[in-house]
């Protein structure tokens, strides 16, 4: 019968390193021997090489033949009993007797063929371990430790014992599966390793997946000669064999020649598995070979499950520690937040919004303001980083303890942003909260040099592991401490509240802005019966005059004396119709649309205002006392002036008789007056006074004179239309303020304009 192994001889390069087929070596280690046997016909269709060494039967005389020709019919009653129920027990492992020797079986199924794999109990026992003692210990171990930290050594110091390994660690992967040697158990005079890192490269990803399937991995003799695994030649259809279930599988050449570069002879390997994903190992090392026995090693895994079903019980108690003072925090920020009906304008500056989350900044864009806290980049490499976060950060979040490593402009934010917690608030209106962490330089003790070594054979270049594992140094920059989970949960919750608020903010400013519409739409109502009182009245009463007057002069026999006077009071009621209709264009005119605000000196203004008046005041002997050191105001300024001088106007216009006119204008910036109009949300207000000492008129016409075309003092004044006031407060309604009246006739006016400050 013609026979072939099923080595796989592919050379590992730098280009398949990392998908090194590692599961179908098609060899094992040579301290037992391999049986394949098809699970139906129970016929041997592999075998290692070395089974005449163990059984006395060539592979040659085993190949093709049926299990029972093989061995025994008791053996295979075994066999087929196992067929029926493969899950394999491995607390009661199948035991082959052969040639009088005792064999420790541990079968598993590959495809349709069953993997039988025989090891020699080493120490000739098959006494279980004492599960009483070693679950005493591990319920010590409990109790007595304050952490996980603390647990992990009396793991590591525990296995030590059952198993006599030399070096026992429990290896730490992080998020990237780096390495770090947590806790460590060793002989008194080898160096220590607790704290040094390792490369992720140094288990690949294909080296993982089988340590998630396989807990327990053991290498007696790094120095063993792989034996490879023999199948019939004719059979194309035995081209490999999955040996991802295996103990004897052969391990990786690199993986080998790793071992002996650290001086290690033997290894027992026992994974660390939480949610489905690695999270470390039970690393033990001996420099001597070492076979130890298949209890034992049942003995070291219970200290991985147990170790297992600690760590997320540990890792959480920890997590409810933290959780528990960020809670605190949280529970008075949200407190304020649900009493602050604008906490993002009155708290932003708040230390808590992101200490509590162990932030060192934080922006909050809403509307067209952006707020910020702590330490946080300038503002326009902020809004350049939320344009970014708009477009990768689909789902309106996004977080990262190395942001350089996908926004590349990260490179000069480290020091206040090297890691960031985003939020998107509202996607309409472009809102979003960002936490910053800045960057924490830190230096990593790796067990050599983490790059791996290139060598050149007669194959290429081809990956080496390193030579050397003496502590190497690198200081790791443009990284921020990394973000937990409850940081990361407190940072959506605070998010949650603050997208609530600015979704009622935005209610409570669509409400407003309803709310001043009806009032410019009550207003303009107003405005227009007025202008229909003007046509109906005041615009009639003048044509009514020049039709009168008109008639006379062309019907009636008059003097011309009496011709003139007709005349001319035909042209005063033009003139007044010719006013009346400019006032109504001025008026309809004074709008804020399509006019510029701008910051302008109110003291230099007035002064500008009181000097139009100079012959007037000089005519009439007035005085104008004016303040020093107003105010700048954020204002239109032709409509300014225009107030102003109204106001003065009517101080110098509407005076006593034989008394000198006396204007006292003053500043005062108050809080918000309990009748506020026009729906001004202003917590202060800019308030200047026109203290008259004129005529005055009745205090229940406070309200009336400031309607348009409403005149208290009708007089022959043709050019008095009533519309100064009307148009002073149509621009206070312009910017958000209003303008009050005060009076008591014959003892002057007090009017007080209102700017929002």
């Amino acid at each position: 019968m013609n026979i072939r192994d099923i080595v796989n001889r592919d050379n590992i390069n730098l280009q398949n390193c990392e998908s090194e087929p590692i599961h179908i070596p098609g060899c094992i280690q040579e301290h037992g021997f391999l049986l394949g046997v098809h699970s139906t016909a129970l016929q041997i269709t592999y075998c290692s090489a070395n089974t005449e060494r163990f059984t006395g039967h060539t592979p040659e005389a085993m190949l093709g033949k049926g299990f029972e020709e093989v061995f025994s019919s008791a053996a295979a009653a075994q066999l087929q009993a196992f067929v029926n129920n493969p899950r394999y027990d491995q607390s009661q492992p199948l035991v082959f007797t052969i040639n009088h020797i005792q064999y420790n079986t541990q079968p598993h199924l590959s495809g349709d063929v069953i993997v039988l794999e025989f090891e020699p109990f080493p120490d000739g026992s098959l006494a279980l371990p004492d599960l009483y003692r070693q679950t005493q210990k591990l319920v010590t171990y409990l109790q007595n430790a304050e952490n996980l930290r603390q647990l992990s050594h009396s793991i590591a110091a525990e296995t030590r014992t059952i198993t006599g390994y030399d070096r026992v660690m429990i290896y730490r992967f992080d998020k990237d599966y780096n390495g770090e040697v947590f806790a460590e158990s060793k002989r008194d005079d080898l160096l220590p390793l607790l704290g040094h890192n390792y490369p992720h490269t140094d288990i690949p990803a294909q080296a993982r997946e089988l340590y998630l399937k396989n807990m327990l991995r053991m290498i007696a003799d790094v120095d063993y000669t792989p034996v490879p695994i023999l199948t019939r030649a004719t059979d194309a259809t035995h081209a490999s064999l999955d040996l991802s279930y295996s103990v004897l599988r052969s391990v990786s050449p690199i993986h080998i020649e790793y071992l002996k570069n650290m001086g290690v002879k033997a290894t027992l390997t026992i994974s660390l598995i939480q949610d489905g994903r690695l999270w470390g190992m039970i690393a033990c090392h001996h420099y001597s070979p070492l076979n130890i026995p298949h209890f034992t090693r049942l003995s070291a895994l219970l200290q991985g499950y147990f170790f297992t079903s600690q760590i997320k019980v540990r890792e959480l108690a920890d997590q409810y520690e933290q959780s528990k003072e960020i809670n605190d925090c949280m529970q008075q920020l949200l407190e304020a937040l649900s009493a602050d009906e604008n906490f993002i304008l009155h708290q932003h500056h708040n230390p808590d919004l992101y200490t509590c989350i162990n932030a060192g900044g934080i922006a909050i864009q809403h509307g067209n303001h952006l707020y910020t806290g702590g330490l946080v980049p300038d503002e326009a490499a902020i809004q350049q980083l939320a344009t970014w976060l708009k477009i990768h950060a689909p789902q309106g979040r996004y977080s990262t303890d190395r942001l350089i490593e996908a926004y590349p402009a990260a490179q000069h934010l480290s020091h206040a942003a090297a890691g960031i917690i985003y939020h998107e608030l509202s996607a309409q209106a472009d809102s979003y909260v960002i936490w910053f962490r800045p960057e924490m330089v830190k230096a990593i003790n790796w067990a050599g040099n983490p790059s791996k070594g290139i060598v050149m054979d007669s194959n290429g270049a081809r990956l080496s592991p390193r030579k050397s594992f003496e502590l190497w140094k690198e200081e790791v920059k443009n990284q921020s401490m990394e973000w937990t989970r409850p940081e990361r949960d407190a940072a959506a919750q605070l998010a949650y509240n603050l997208q609530k608020q600015v979704y009622l903010l935005r209610i409570r400013q669509e409400e407003e802005r309803y709310r001043r519409l009806t009032i410019q739409l009550q207003a303009a109502n107003a405005e227009l019966e007025n202008f229909n009182w003007i046509s109906a009245h005041d615009l009639k009463e003048p044509l009514r005059k020049i039709q009168v007057f008109a008639s006379r002069t062309f019907y009636g026999e008059t003097s011309l004396e009496v011709y003139k006077d007709s005349l001319l009071r035909i042209q005063n009621s033009a003139h007044r119709i010719q006013l009346l209709l400019d006032s109504m264009l001025s008026f309809a005119d004074m709008r804020s649309s399509g006019e510029v605000r701008d910051t302008i000196s109110v003291q230099q203004l007035l002064q500008q205002t009181i000097d139009k008046f100079t012959g007037q005041i000089a005519e009439t002997n007035a005085t104008i006392i004016l303040p020093e050191n107003l105010p700048a105001l954020y204002v239109i300024p032709r409509q300014a002036e225009q107030l102003f001088t109204h106001l003065i106007s009517n101080a110098l216009k509407f005076r006593k008789p034989a008394v000198a006119p006396q204007l006292v204008i003053d500043y005062r910036q108050n809080p918000a007056p309990p009748h506020k109009a026009n729906g001004s949300t202003a917590l202060t207000y800019h308030t200047f006074s026109f203290a008259d000492n004129g005529t005055g008129f009745d205090n229940r016409f406070t309200e009336t004179i400031f309607r348009i075309f409403q005149i208290l003092n009708r007089t022959q004044d043709y050019t008095n239309v009533g519309i100064g006031l009307a148009i002073c407060k149509k621009i206070m309604d312009n910017h958000e303020g209003f303008i009050t009246a005060s009076s008591c006739e014959g003892e002057g006016s007090v009017f007080k304009v209102y700017f929002p400050a």
